[in-house]
């Protein structure tokens, strides 16, 4: 599961939907991996606008990387600052997590992951 997958992730249950303290969810024992893989400069600048910065920081923040900005970097501060451009690129799409959970802030249910896949099926006394 890539990082950036957390991005747009909340938790299942009914409840859950209606608090802000379900997302995001946030990774406990975390097995990461990084790939290789080629920076695309219009990728990132095009998503970068649809994420939720403070939820992306605070993932980065669960997961051992640096502290990010406090403000999103626009557009063209990512296009002009190449070492950004791949610091984001490697957070954002060569990090997976395959070994792990996803833990709701709300309700506290934990999602597992493995083989790099999150399980977000709930137990019948949780839907």
């Amino acid at each position: 599961m890539k990082i950036l997958t957390l991005n747009f992730l909340t938790c299942a249950r009914k409840e859950c939907k209606k608090s802000s303290a379900s997302f995001p969810l946030h990774p406990k024992d975390a097995e990461l991996v990084t790939d290789d893989a080629e920076v695309n400069c219009d990728l990132l600048v095009n998503v970068l606008p649809r994420l939720d910065w403070a939820a992306l920081c605070t993932t980065a923040c669960e997961l051992g990387f640096p502290q990010l900005p406090e403000q999103a970097p626009s557009q063209e501060q990512l296009r002009s600052d190449e070492a950004m451009l791949r610091d984001m690129h490697h957070l954002l799409l060569e990090t997976h997590i395959v070994v792990g959970k996803l833990e709701c802030g709300n309700c506290g249910h934990e999602y597992a992951i493995k083989e790099g896949i999150a399980n977000f099926l709930l137990p019948g006394h949780l839907v």
